[in-house]
């Protein structure tokens, strides 16, 4: 085991494509996956801008924004957009079936994120990434590391699909007893989503006073649509929401929803719903998600209240929704184990 700098076995690509770009497949940032070892999307269309090669085995990294952990293994020749930086293995240094997961991890993406330059949009160098230090084995240790390391993420993708196979029974369920989402198919009564609730709003500022941790002078959560684990933001000494309810993301991830426990505060790009006595919310909450909201304005897009409010939702009776709650809990559970 010796340490070894990042430069010391790989190099940056620097081809690019002169010619025609017929064939080859087009790879964006928005193309890799967060946290994932394998690209899986990629564009076929040659009308773009971009010109930077890369070859089958190539490591692509999300030099833009690091803190998103976009680094993937390319599974064929093609073009990807100047923002990704292509890392070549030095096969005599490193395998490089290993590579990927030198890469691909948070002390890799931690030395990345304070490399990066720029307020907007940081992004980070290869001058910089090469610098990265780590502890590499002898290349037989380095052939039973990646074999194990492959093994693992092979299983980790097959309980992905078991989890994509539970939210597909899911829906497949919400179909069975309820129609699809426009419930063209079942006569059930349909009212304004403002209907049925008791509350409707979007969030306002985060309040002023608020720690960082929960503690007993601190102890109600605030919510934003991004910032930290599950869009907790920090605590507050007082809340604004006093029962169960629903927060809706307006902002960036446009449309994604959770279900939040009494006593929270919502803030900025965050709607939130609090249903009446006739609603359940977990069903609430499905129907929503299966609607797909969308937003309008900006370059980023926005989902705003007035918007929101046009949505019409199903109101089947309390039994039924209830049943299907109790389904969509079990089935939680279940990806829970499988997670």
């Amino acid at each position: 085991m010796s340490k070894v700098f990042l430069g010391d076995v790989a190099v940056e690509r620097r081809e690019t494509c002169k010619g025609s770009k017929d064939g080859y497949p087009i790879v964006g940032l928005e193309h890799l996956t967060p946290e994932e070892i394998t690209l899986t999307a990629w564009n076929e269309d040659s009308e773009n801008t971009f010109t930077k090669m890369f070859r089958k085995g190539d490591i692509l990294f999300g030099r833009r924004r690091a803190y998103l952990k976009k680094a993937a293994v390319a599974p064929f020749d093609g073009i990807c957009s100047g923002d990704i930086t292509v890392i070549q293995a030095k096969p005599d240094r490193i395998l490089p079936e290993l590579l990927p997961f030198i890469i691909q991890n948070d002390a890799l993406f931690d030395f990345a994120v304070g490399k990066s330059a720029g307020s907007l949009s940081p992004r980070v160098k290869w001058e910089h990434l090469k610098n990265y230090e780590f502890e590499l084995p002898e290349m037989d240790k380095q052939r039973e590391l990646a074999g194990l390391l492959w093994a693992m993420d092979a299983t980790r993708k097959s309980y992905q699909r078991l989890i994509a196979a539970t939210d597909e029974l899911v829906k497949s369920q919400f179909i069975e007893m309820f129609g699809d989402v426009g419930m063209a198919s079942k006569d059930f009564p349909m009212a304004p989503v403002a209907d049925v609730c008791e509350e409707l709003f979007a969030g306002g500022d985060k309040p002023a006073d608020n720690a960082p941790e929960k503690s007993d002078d601190y102890p109600y959560p605030v919510y934003s649509n991004g910032e930290g684990p599950n869009g907790l933001l920090c605590y507050s000494k007082d809340y604004r929401v006093s029962k169960e309810a629903i927060t809706i993301s307006a902002r960036g991830a446009i449309g994604y929803s959770a279900i939040r426990e009494p006593f929270f505060t919502p803030v900025v790009r965050l709607l939130t719903v609090v249903p009446k006595a006739s609603m359940n919310i977990v069903f609430l909450k499905f129907f929503i998600d299966a609607s797909k909201l969308t937003g309008t304005g900006s370059s980023q897009g926005q989902l705003t209240l007035p918007e929101f409010k046009k949505l019409v939702v199903p109101i089947p009776p309390m039994e039924l929704q209830e049943q299907f709650a109790a389904f969509v809990r079990q089935s939680d559970k279940s990806k829970y184990c499988l997670e």
